[in-house]
């Protein structure tokens, strides 16, 4: 049996946690999943950030891992997958610029297949137009993002998510358990332990 596949959007500056551990905590429960960026092949590498919430005004950012792509972009076809991941950090804000990955973004969608996205992942969101009458947890600062999408902003705790349809959101990082269980529900994997 071929494992199901699931597409994994990053770029670099991608959030270091919100890239890698999707990929590692999908892989382990069986899935194959695909990493690709814009502009980069099977083999190359993106540079991560690691956002951190130390009491600032904002989040504080420090150098990541390199995180290494496994497939090609320009290989990609929505009909291949069965959900689709969008990690935050810096990348969706200049990824939401490449037409490719909007049109990914919008076919996802038009297939009601699941979107799992973190953090600023929401601007690949509001760029792609899907957020029209939905609603959308994300990083605080991207809740203006949602709301000129036409979202309804779910402010929600950080170790939260939020579902509704086909889409699993949530605030950052702290919300890994419960974004990737409601994801892999969506997905409709079961769990016993």
């Amino acid at each position: 049996m071929t494992a199901k596949k699931l597409l994994l959007l990053a770029g670099d500056y991608t959030e270091d946690y919100e890239t890698m551990v999707p990929f590692q905590a999908l892989t382990m429960l069986g899935y194959e999943v695909h990493t690709v960026c814009p502009e980069k092949k099977a083999g190359d590498t993106v540079r991560t950030a690691i956002h951190d919430f130390e009491g600032d005004q904002t989040y504080t950012e420090k150098p990541g891992h390199n995180f290494a792509l496994n497939y090609d972009f320009d290989q990609v076809k929505v009909e291949d997958y069965v959900g689709l991941v969008i990690p935050g950090g810096r990348a969706p804000e200049y990824l939401r610029l490449n037409d490719r990955v909007i049109e990914i973004v919008q076919q996802f969608d038009q297939a009601q297949k699941p979107i799992a996205a973190v953090c600023h992942g929401a601007q690949i969101l509001a760029a792609a137009g899907v957020l029209k009458g939905r609603e959308c947890s994300a990083y605080p600062a991207c809740g203006p993002d949602v709301k000129l999408a036409g979202g309804t902003y779910m402010d929600i705790p950080v170790d939260q998510a939020h579902v509704q349809g086909n889409l699993v959101t949530a605030p950052a990082w702290p919300s890994h358990p419960a974004w990737l269980a409601a994801f892999v529900k969506l997905l409709g994997a079961k769990i016993t332990l």
